[in-house]
């Protein structure tokens, strides 16, 4: 799969291949969402794309996302997903199409954990305790 970056560009799944990924379904009109991302922005900057790779899937219109990330810039890879997000979502889970939405791969691309909600603290702690 493949999407469209905010700053322009595409961005390609396969990039990720090999190592653990989590993938963020969000959206700017959705507070949780919002809630979430410097927690997501501090552990892509702690654990870097070695550890544990971040992927932020926006379900939402290109230009909010933008205009969002133009004013709480965030330096973990995002992709404008769309329509295109919720089908991917509920392929994952994600059955009744809420959000935030957040899956974890390991380096084979297995699907090991899958959150509902707001990610807090404690749920990325146990998460990367499964890595190991």
């Amino acid at each position: 799969m493949r999407f469209e970056k905010p700053e322009g560009g595409e961005l390609s799944l396969q990039t990720f291949k090999g190592r653990p990924l989590l993938v963020n379904f969000w959206a700017t009109w959705c507070p949780p969402c919002i809630e979430e991302l410097p927690l997501l922005e501090s552990i892509w900057k702690k654990n870097g794309p070695k550890t544990l790779q971040v992927l932020g899937l926006a379900v939402d219109q290109p230009s909010a996302v933008r205009k969002f990330l133009a004013l709480h810039p965030l330096t973990f890879p995002m992709g404008l997903a769309g329509l295109n997000g919720t089908e991917l979502g509920r392929s994952l889970g994600n059955s009744v199409n809420a959000l935030p939405y957040s899956v974890l791969f390991n380096a084979d691309g297995r699907m090991i954990a899958q959150k509902m909600g707001k990610l807090e603290a404690v749920d990325l702690s146990e998460w990367l305790k499964d890595l190991k």
